[in-house]
């Protein structure tokens, strides 16, 4: 994500800094998964850096002053636990006058833990948020399980403390409630304290969903033109890979022409097989870069 300056807004789709001319409120997005990488590059062959992750809302707090209110806005299925835990402190320790965390559709898993930073949390009509058990992937032997198994029971323990800061309910509940995976409406979240009001009368910014729009359409349109490109180099790379088949072929035919029929039958054999397989290839990666462009 790129930041912007005052009274500018910035093309980016999952995440978003804006502060208008004259104003002392800056509003951040996290309208996507967190997560520390980006998607897949095909230009590159390697992943963008990430518009959710905890190095991108550094960038956006340091551009925050001491006298603005910062205005976050979650939509979230969660995430990246080492990245929200990152992003919750750097909320915690930011000095700013206030920051107020709205909650405009999902607040799940580790974007709860995050809305929890700010001031004054408030949660829309129709919102919800879920807490839960932490989870991954390990392989390994029956030994790297239980290990595996006894870390995630002292992360869990280090982050239910988050929630227990301003949490109504005694731990025993909050284990009970992240053990069955709880949804909770905006009304029960704020009688269970993980949220400070609802919002019943809070309508959308036209401003801020217009840019949201414009916002998606650019990038859709950059990562077009980028697949396109990717595809046009591809089959370019086949039918010159193809070419110099051919041309190989026609010179390796011309150095034995003093073998006897039997050989000429085999190399005529090679070569339609040779010849085969090279355009099988070139239409295995054309169709592989037509899919991809789909896509």
């Amino acid at each position: 994500m790129k930041t912007a300056e005052k009274g500018q807004t910035q093309a980016q789709a999952h995440y978003c800094f804006r502060q208008q001319a004259g104003s002392n409120i800056v509003k951040l997005y996290i309208y996507d998964d967190v997560s520390e990488y980006g998607d897949f590059n095909w230009s590159t062959w390697s992943y963008d850096e990430s518009e959710t992750s905890a190095k991108f809302f550094k960038k956006a707090l340091e551009e925050v002053s001491e006298t603005d209110t910062i205005e976050l806005h979650i939509n979230s299925y969660g995430g990246s636990v080492k990245e929200g835990i990152a992003i919750y402190n750097m909320l915690k320790q930011k000095k700013c006058k206030e920051i107020i965390a709205y909650v405009d559709g999902f607040a799940y898993s580790i974007a709860s833990v995050i809305l929890q930073a700010a001031d004054r949390r408030i949660m829309g009509l129709g919102t919800s948020l879920l807490i839960h058990n932490m989870w991954l992937s390990i392989a390994g032997n029956a030994e790297d399980l239980r290990k595996a198994a006894d870390d995630l029971d002292v992360l869990m323990e280090s982050n239910r403390q988050i929630y227990l800061e301003r949490a109504t309910i005694s731990e025993e509940e909050l284990i009970e409630m992240m053990n069955n995976e709880t949804y909770l409406t905006p009304d029960k979240a704020v009688e269970m304290g993980f949220a400070d009001e609802v919002d019943k009368e809070t309508e959308a910014d036209p401003e801020d969903a217009l840019a949201a729009v414009q916002q998606q359409l650019q990038q859709l349109r950059r990562t077009m033109a980028e697949q396109k490109s990717f595809r046009t180099e591809l089959l370019a790379f086949c039918k010159g890979a193809a070419q110099k088949k051919n041309e190989d072929q026609n010179d390796d035919s011309d150095e034995e022409d003093d073998t006897d029929d039997e050989d000429d039958e085999d190399d005529d054999k090679n070569k339609k097989d040779d010849k085969k397989q090279s355009k099988n290839l070139a239409a295995l990666l054309a169709q592989a870069a037509k899919t991809n462009l789909s896509k």
